[in-house]
């Protein structure tokens, strides 16, 4: 069986594209439902074909997606079978990107930019998406982006019980990387009961060039202390933070980030870097050759699970968090 049927006669379905199937099954077995068969492919000239080998008429189908690189090929992938749903005659497409794509793109810097963010949102429309879900958004306005009902998850909750569990929360500092995190770093102060510390990045007056100083705002000498951000892409930025903050006597420095993206040089430049831990999620995959010790990956499936069964059954997704922003 590959939905559920409840008595109003709502079916649900659930769908993968091929980036990272195994955080599909996982929800799918949280979920009691199978995956829907789907044939997928990619031709010679990468033109993406796709067909759900089973009628989707009528159903509550929620699409899922993990933007990992190339983000661009998993992105047509997701929206060729959002647009195969909707012709299929699907009553119901709620588009989960765990990791949304082009995020970072959320507003122009320059004149001449894109709003890249607000593209994919249309895009999403377009093809037929009726509702997003994702975890963690770059940037909260991305929601306004859609339109549409729009699920913002928060994997705080999860993130912050492993590190009440693992560590003495009374020894411990939280700290933003830059300015731009702050809005984050201060609620997980408000989760852990622990003070803020800010580092902020300037440039040297004395040397010249490009040089920058990694000044420390904030109590950290003895401490155990947390560095947090939604992604770790090529770990520049939260390595030279961890190297600051061990240079103001912190006792331990480790990480908590929702989207491990690993780009580049990251997989070594945290390896050698001065972290004892590096806690992320699972939203997106995570090769065996791209881990190392120190790594800790927590799933973010029961999360998934529990927001798409709320939204099938028209409950709360809200209720989720638990007081969490």
């Amino acid at each position: 069986m590959t939905g559920v049927k409840q008595p109003n006669e709502k079916h649900l379905m659930l769908f993968t594209g091929r980036a990272h199937p195994e955080l599909a099954q996982e929800v799918a077995d949280l979920l009691g439902v199978e995956l829907v068969p789907t044939r997928s492919l990619s031709y010679a000239n990468s033109e993406i074909y796709v067909r759900f080998e089973e009628s989707v008429r009528g159903c509550d189908a929620f699409v899922m997606q993990s933007h990992a690189a190339p983000v661009n090929e998993w992105l047509m992938e997701q929206l060729i079978m959002v647009d195969a749903l909707k012709r299929a005659s699907a009553k119901r497409i709620t588009v989960v990107s765990p990791f949304y794509p082009y995020a970072r793109q959320d507003k122009k810097h320059a004149g001449r930019e894109p709003i890249s963010a607000r593209l994919i949102a249309d895009m999403y429309k377009v093809a037929g998406a009726d509702r997003l879900m994702s975890v963690d958004l770059h940037a909260a306005q991305i929601q306004g982006f859609f339109d549409g009902p729009v699920d913002h998850l928060w994997s705080l909750p999860a993130l912050a019980d492993y590190v009440e569990d693992k560590y003495d929360a009374s020894e411990m500092t939280i700290v933003s990387p830059d300015a731009g995190r702050v809005r984050l770093a201060d609620m997980w102060t408000d989760r852990l009961g622990a003070p803020l510390a800010i580092i902020h990045k300037r440039r040297d007056p004395n040397v010249a060039n490009t040089v920058a100083v990694h000044e420390v705002v904030g109590e950290v000498e003895g401490r155990v202390c947390l560095l947090v951000d939604d992604m770790i892409d090529t770990a520049g930025t939260i390595c030279q933070a961890a190297d600051a903050l061990v240079a103001r006597g912190a006792k331990k420095v480790i990480a908590a980030t929702t989207h491990a993206v690993l780009s580049g040089p990251a997989v070594e430049r945290l390896r050698d870097s001065a972290f004892e831990e590096v806690i992320v999620t699972n939203t997106l995959p995570i090769p065996e050759e791209r881990r190392f010790e120190g790594l800790t990956v927590l799933s973010i499936a029961p999360l998934v699970s529990r927001a798409i069964s709320a939204v099938f059954s028209d409950g709360s997704v809200t209720s989720l968090f638990n007081g969490a922003p």
